[in-house]
C-alpha cells in the first residue's frame, strides 16, 4: 500500500464521493486529458467604455470582427457579399433584424430553411474549439437537445441528410424557426468569445454605463479591472460624500442627469432646486455642460450649469476635508480655496497670481472656505442617502466588487488599467498607506485590500470611513495606480485661463512605456514570464491621428484606450481599440466611430474595424493556460486516487451500494 498523510487520505475519501470506481476515475482522466489538447478560447480585451453602451454592444455581438471573418472563411465561395453582411446583421441582432426579414421576404420557410443551414455551420465551426459538453452547458436548456443534434448530425445518424432536413423542417412547421433563430445566434455570440476582460472605466461621460452593466451581468465568463472613473462611483454607492459629488458634477457636465434619475432612481430634486436658488444670479457660462443637443431646452441646460456649479463648489470643500484628515496623502497643494483673494478674484498658485475667471461663490465663507453651508450639508446628508438607497446601483456596484480587481494576471497578461507607479529613474515607488510604505505589486493588492473595506466594513466603522476616503484618492491621488497623474486640475480648468495651470503630468511609468526592460520589470513583480508576458492596460487615450501607436515596448505593452467616449475621439482619431488573444495569438483591433443600433440593423452597417496581426504563435491549447494548469492538477489528483483503488488503501464502491 502508498505511503499517504492523513491530509491527503481525507482529500482522497472526499474524492472519491464523486469518482467511487475506477472505471469513473479513468473516465474522467481521458476527458480531462481531451480537453487538454482543444485550442485555447478566444478572449476579448475591452477598455474606457465611459458610458458608450451603443458602440460597446455592438463590439460586444461581432467580437470585434470575429464573427464576420468566420461567415467570410466559410461561405467567401457560396455567397455573395450582401448575403454575407446580411447574414452577419441577423447574428449580432436577431430578433430585430428578423421582423425586417419577414416584412420583406415573400417566401420565408425557404428563408427559413436555408437561414436555419447556415447558422447550423457557423455555429458548428465557432464551437468547434471546445468539448461538445461546454456546448451543450451553453445552449438554452429549452433548445438544448434540438440544437446539439443539430450541430453534431452527422456523428448521430447514419443517414444524415434525411434526418438533418427532418430536424429543420420540423422547426419551420411547428413554427418556431425565429426562436431557433435567435438561440443560436445568440449561443454563435457567446462562443466566438470564451472570457471577456473589461479593463476599466465603465462610468462617466457617455449615457449608459448602466446599461452596460446590466449587460456585462449577463456575460458568460468576465473579469474587470477598475478605473478611477469605476472607483469613484463605488465610492459614491458606499457613502463617500467627496466621491458622491464627484459623479454629480460630472454628470451634470456631460449632461447626462438622466443616469442618475432614471437608470438608478437617486433623487436629485435637492441638488437641482438648490443650485438653482443659491447659484440664481449666476452668468458663467464656465459650467455650461457638454452633448447637448436640439431636444434640451434653455431651462434644462440652465439646470445642469448650475447643478455642476454648485456640486463643483460641495466637492472642493468636501476633498479640502479629506485632504486636512489624511496628511499622509500628500495632497496638500489642492487646498485651493484657502488660496483665493476674494476681493479681488484672483487666486496665488507657486507664487503667480492669477485672475479667476469667474469670482460668483455664495456659498464659500472666506474665514472657513471649506466648511459647508447649513443648506449644503443638508443637500449632502440627503444625496448620501439616496445613493447609499439606490437597488440597482448598490447592485452595479456589488457586481465591480465580485467580478472586479485593481489588477489580474491571466495566461500570462498583466491586465490592469492604469499602471504599477514609478519614479524618474524606472524604479516602483514607495507609498505610504495606512501607515505602511508599499510599492509594486505589494502596493496594488494592498491597495485593493483597503477598497473594499471602504464598501464592506460595518457602517460607521474606523476601517469603512478610512476606505470610504481611500476610494477618493484611488480617483485623482498622485501615487494611485488607476490614476496615474501627478494631480486632478479640476479648478484650474473651471476657473483659470491659463492653459498652462491644467496640465496634469503623468506618472513617470509613462516616460517608460516604449523600454523593454521596464515592461519586463513590471512583468517580473508580478510573477510573469517577461519573455512570453505582456501587459494590457488602458487609461490614457492613445493618438492615433498623431500617429501614436497602442503597442509599446516591442509588444511588451498595449494601452488600449483609443477613444470609444465620444469625448475623446478628436484626441485619437479613432473610436477605440480592442484586443483579441486566441489560439493563433494577439490581434489589435482599431474601430472607426460607431453611427446607431437602428444603422446596423436597418442598412446592416456593420463598425469597421482595421484588424492588425501584432502576435503569432503556433497554435496554443488549453493545456498552455491558466486553466489548463487547474486541470492537470485535478488529473494529478485523480492519478492519486486511482492509485489508491489500485493498491487498496480505498475500496471502490460496488454497484447497488448506494
Amino acid at each position: 500500500m502508498g505511503e499517504y498523510s492523513k491530509e491527503e487520505l481525507k482529500y482522497l475519501n472526499i474524492l472519491s464521493e464523486k469518482f467511487p470506481t475506477i472505471q469513473s476515475v479513468c473516465t474522467e482522466i481521458i476527458n480531462l486529458e481531451a480537453i487538454l489538447n482543444l485550442p485555447k478560447g478566444t478572449e476579448h480585451f475591452l477598455s474606457d467604455l465611459h458610458g458608450e453602451y451603443e458602440s460597446f454592444l455592438h463590439i460586444l455581438k461581432n467580437a470585434s470582427g470575429a464573427i464576420k471573418t468566420k461567415i467570410d472563411e466559410i461561405f467567401k465561395n457560396t455567397m455573395t457579399n450582401e448575403e454575407r453582411r446580411r447574414l452577419a446583421t441577423l447574428i449580432y441582432y436577431p430578433k430585430e433584424k428578423l421582423e425586417l426579414i419577414k416584412k420583406e421576404t415573400p417566401n420565408i420557410e425557404e428563408y427559413y430553411r436555408i437561414t436555419l443551414y447556415r447558422l447550423v455551420k457557423v455555429c458548428t465551426v465557432v464551437g468547434s474549439k471546445y468539448s461538445r459538453s461546454k456546448v451543450r452547458k451553453a445552449i438554452p436548456k429549452e433548445y438544448q437537445y434540438i440544437i446539439d443534434e443539430l450541430l453534431h448530425a452527422n456523428q448521430n445518424c447514419y443517414d444524415r441528410d434525411v434526418y438533418y432536413d427532418k430536424i429543420i423542417d420540423s422547426i419551420i412547421s411547428l413554427g418556431r424557426a425565429d426562436a431557433f433563430i435567435i438561440a443560436i445566434s445568440n449561443l454563435i455570440q457567446q462562443l466566438a468569445v470564451d472570457h471577456l476582460h473589461i479593463i476599466g472605466d465603465i462610468y462617466d461621460r457617455g449615457p449608459g454605463p448602466h446599461i452596460i452593466i446590466d449587460e456585462l451581468m449577463k456575460y458568460h465568463s468576465i473579469d474587470i479591472q477598475w478605473g478611477n472613473h469605476d472607483i469613484i462611483w463605488m465610492g459614491a454607492a458606499a457613502g463617500s460624500e467627496a466621491c458622491i459629488f464627484n459623479v454629480i458634477r460630472i454628470c451634470a457636465r456631460y449632461n447626462n442627469l438622466d443616469i442618475l434619475e432614471e437608470g438608478y432612481g437617486i433623487n436629485i430634486r435637492n441638488i437641482t432646486e438648490f443650485a438653482m436658488e443659491e447659484y440664481a444670479n449666476s452668468n458663467t457660462n464656465i459650467f455650461n455642460p457638454k452633448n447637448v443637443d436640439e431636444k434640451d431646452s434653455k431651462f434644462d441646460q440652465t439646470v445642469m450649469s448650475r447643478t455642476q456649479q454648485a456640486a463643483a463648489i460641495i466637492q472642493l470643500k468636501l476633498e479640502g476635508q479629506i485632504i486636512k484628515r489624511h496628511p499622509e496623502y500628500f495632497m496638500e497643494d489642492r487646498l485651493l480655496l484657502d488660496k483665493i483673494n476674494y476681493e479681488d478674484n484672483t487666486i496665488t498658485l507657486n507664487g503667480k497670481v492669477y485672475k479667476l475667471i469667474d469670482g460668483y461663490f455664495p456659498t464659500i465663507d472666506p474665514e472657513n472656505p471649506y466648511e459647508l453651508s447649513e443648506k449644503e450639508a443638508e443637500v449632502v446628508k440627503k444625496l448620501v442617502k439616496s445613493f447609499k438607497n439606490s437597488e440597482k446601483l448598490q447592485r452595479h456596484i456589488q457586481f465591480l466588487y465580485s467580478k472586479g480587481n485593481m489588477y489580474k494576471v491571466y495566461n500570462d497578461n498583466l491586465l490592469i488599467h492604469g499602471c504599477v507607479p514609478m519614479n524618474v529613474f524606472g524604479e516602483f515607488v514607495s507609498v505610504n498607506v495606512n501607515g505602511r510604505e508599499l510599492k509594486g505589486k505589494d502596493l496594488l493588492d494592498y491597495t485593493e485590500k483597503i477598497a473594499r473595506e471602504g464598501y464592506f466594513e460595518p457602517e460607521g466603522s474606523e476601517k469603512r470611513e478610512n476606505g470610504k476616503d481611500f476610494l477618493w484618492y484611488l480617483w485623482c491621488g498622485k501615487n494611485s495606480p488607476i490614476f496615474c497623474k501627478d494631480k486632478m486640475k479640476t479648478f484650474e480648468r473651471y476657473y483659470l485661463a491659463e492653459k498652462e495651470t491644467w496640465e496634469e503630468v503623468k506618472n513617470p511609468f509613462y516616460n517608460f512605456e516604449n523600454d523593454e526592460r521596464i515592461s519586463e520589470k513590471v512583468l517580473k513583480e508580478f510573477g510573469i514570464d517577461p519573455q512570453i508576458g505582456h501587459i494590457i492596460c488602458g487609461h490614457i487615450p492613445v493618438k492615433f491621428k498623431a500617429g501614436e501607436s497602442p503597442i509599446k515596448a516591442s509588444g511588451k505593452l498595449f494601452i488600449i484606450d483609443g477613444g470609444l467616449s465620444k469625448s475623446y475621439q478628436k484626441t485619437t482619431g479613432i473610436a477605440g481599440y480592442t484586443l483579441r488573444y486566441s489560439s493563433y495569438g494577439l490581434t489589435l483591433v482599431a474601430h472607426e466611430p460607431f453611427t446607431s443600433r437602428e444603422n446596423a440593423i436597418v442598412d446592416e452597417t456593420d463598425l469597421h474595424s482595421e484588424i492588425q496581426i501584432v502576435e503569432k504563435v503556433e497554435r496554443k491549447r488549453i493545456k498552455d493556460t491558466d486553466k489548463g494548469k487547474e486541470l492537470m492538477l485535478q488529473i494529478s489528483d485523480l492519478e492519486k486516487l486511482l492509485e489508491a483503488y489500485k493498491n487498496g488503501t480505498l475500496s471502490e464502491l460496488q454497484p447497488g451500494a448506494r
